[in-house]
C-alpha cells in the first residue's frame, strides 16, 4: 500500500496536523452527467477560483483548500480495474479523501449495485462508511430496501440534489470531516470477504454430474441431489471468501412444456433480486449424447437465446484436465466447437476430485459479470421479456400462415 503521510498507523484512516482544514471529496456513482452536475454545484459561486484538470477540481471553500475527484463509473468494471481506479482516486486527492459522496438513483439501485458499492468502499478501508453520505439524484426516495440499507450503512447521512441548497450540502460535508476528527481514508488491500456474492445455476441432462459439480464448487459433500426431486435444489456456501448460491436445475428435456416453464421461472425467481450471474452447463468430457443435445435445445427454448450471454460450460473429468486426450476432445469435436461458439467460448475443465480449477471458473464468471458488451445478470425481467418476444414471434408466424392460406384460396 502506498504511504501518503509520515506517520502511518495500522488502520486505513489517517490524520495529519498540517492539513486540518482541507476538504478532499470523491464522487462515486454510475452517471457521469450527475457527477458533473454535482461538481458544478459544489463549486457554486466559486467558478472563477476553480480550475478543472481532467477529473479533478481544486479550489477553496470559505478559505479551506478544496479538491473534488469525479471517479469514473466503476459498477461495470472488473474487480482488478476497480482496485486500480480507487488507487487513482486516492492519488488525485493525496493524501486521501475525507468525504465520499455516493450518488444514487433510488429507482435504479439494485442489490447488485449495493454490493458492488460496498466492495468499492471496502477498498478505502473499514471506516469508509463513516466518511460517506448518500446523494439522491432524483426527487423521490421511495422505500426500496437497497437504498434504505445503504443509508443505514452511512449512518443516515443524506442529501437530495432536488433540494438545491448549496449551503446545506457544504455544511453536511464539513460535519463529516469534523465528526471524523479531520482524518482521511487511504487505499486498503482488497478484503476477500467483501467480494460480491454469486448466483449460479447448474444445468445439464440427467446423470451429467450436477450434484458432484456443486459439491466440488462449494467444497461440501453429501448435498441433496436434484435427481431425487423434480424441482430446483438450492445450495449455499462460502467459496474463496465469497458467498455463492448454486441452484441445480433438474433435467428439462422430455418434460411437458408447462412444467418446463414453471421450473425455469422458479429457478430464476430463487435468485431474486440480483438474478443469475451465470448458467453453468455441466458436461462430462466425451461426445455429446442425444439427451445432451435435447437438454440444450430445451434450455434455449425456455430461457431464449439470451441465455447464451450468461452460459459457461463446465467440463468434468476425474483425471488431469490438461491431459492431451482432454485438449484434443475440446479442439477436435465439431459438436463441442459449435457449442463453445454459441456461448462465447467460455469453458473450464474441472477435476471433480481435486477441484483445483474452481478459482479459474469463478474468475471467468466475474469476467462475464463485468463485460460491458452484455448485461450483468439474467433476471426475472429478462425471462419475462424473452417469453413476450416468443409470443410475438408465434403470432407473426400465425399471421404469415393465415396470409399464405388466403393467397392459396384466392388463386
Amino acid at each position: 500500500m502506498k504511504s501518503w503521510s509520515t506517520a502511518q498507523t495500522p488502520s486505513s484512516v489517517q490524520s495529519t496536523s498540517h492539513q486540518l482544514s482541507e476538504l478532499r471529496i470523491v464522487l462515486v456513482g454510475k452517471s457521469d452527467d450527475r457527477k458533473k452536475k454535482l461538481c458544478d454545484f459544489i463549486q457554486k459561486n466559486q467558478s472563477s477560483r476553480l480550475q478543472k484538470q481532467r477529473e479533478v477540481i481544486s479550489g477553496e471553500w470559505r478559505g479551506r483548500p478544496l479538491t473534488v475527484v469525479k471517479a469514473p463509473d466503476m459498477f461495470s468494471l472488473s474487480e482488478e480495474a476497480v482496485i486500480e481506479e480507487v488507487k487513482k482516486c486516492e492519488t488525485l486527492c493525496s493524501p486521501g479523501p475525507n468525504v465520499l459522496l455516493l450518488l444514487v438513483k433510488p429507482s435504479d439501485f439494485t442489490e447488485e449495485n449495493r454490493r458492488t458499492l460496498k466492495f468499492i468502499l471496502s477498498l478505502f478501508g473499514p471506516d469508509a462508511f463513516k466518511h460517506s453520505m448518500v446523494v439522491m439524484t432524483e426527487k423521490k426516495r421511495g422505500t426500496q430496501h437497497t437504498v434504505n440499507q445503504l443509508l443505514q450503512d452511512c449512518g443516515g447521512r443524506l442529501y437530495n440534489m432536488s433540494e438545491d441548497k448549496h449551503q446545506l450540502l457544504m455544511q453536511k460535508i464539513e460535519n463529516i470531516v469534523r465528526e471524523n476528527k479531520e482524518t482521511f481514508l487511504t487505499f486498503s488491500e482488497e478484503p476477500e470477504h467483501m467480494k460480491p456474492a454469486l448466483n449460479l445455476v447448474l444445468c445439464g441432462r440427467r446423470g451429467a454430474g450436477k450434484t458432484s459439480a456443486a459439491e466440488a464448487i462449494l467444497g461440501q459433500t453429501e448435498l441433496h441431489s436434484v435427481s431425487s426431486s423434480s424441482e430446483c435444489v438450492k445450495h449455499q456456501g462460502e467459496v474463496r471468501g465469497r458467498q455463492v448460491s448454486l441452484l441445480e436445475l433438474p433435467a428439462l428435456y422430455g418434460k411437458p412444456q408447462e412444467e418446463v416453464m414453471k421450473e425455469s421461472f422458479r429457478c430464476i425467481s430463487l435468485c431474486d433480486p440480483e438474478g443469475v450471474h451465470a448458467f453453468i452447463l455441466v458436461l462430462p468430457v466425451g461426445p455429446l449424447t442425444d439427451e445432451d443435445k435435447g437438454e440444450l435445445e430445451t434450455i434455449q427454448n425456455s430461457f431464449s437465446s439470451r441465455v447464451n450471454d450468461f452460459t459457461m460450460i463446465l467440463f468434468t473429468v476425474e483425471s488431469d484436465p490438461a491431459a492431451p486426450a482432454v485438449v484434443d476432445f475440446k479442439g477436435k469435436s465439431r459438436d463441442i466447437q459449435e457449442l463453445l461458439q454459441s456461448c462465447g467460448g467460455r469453458s473450464v475443465v474441472v477435476n471433480i476430485k481435486n477441484k483445483q480449477q474452481i478459482s479459474e471458473m469463478l474468475e471467468a464468471v466475474d469476467k462475464m459479470r463485468h463485460n460491458k458488451d452484455s448485461r450483468c445478470c439474467y433476471t426475472t425481467e429478462t425471462f419475462a421479456h424473452a417469453q413476450i418476444e416468443k409470443i410475438i414471434k408465434q403470432e407473426q408466424s400465425l399471421q404469415s400462415l393465415n396470409s399464405d392460406l388466403i393467397n392459396l384460396k384466392t388463386k
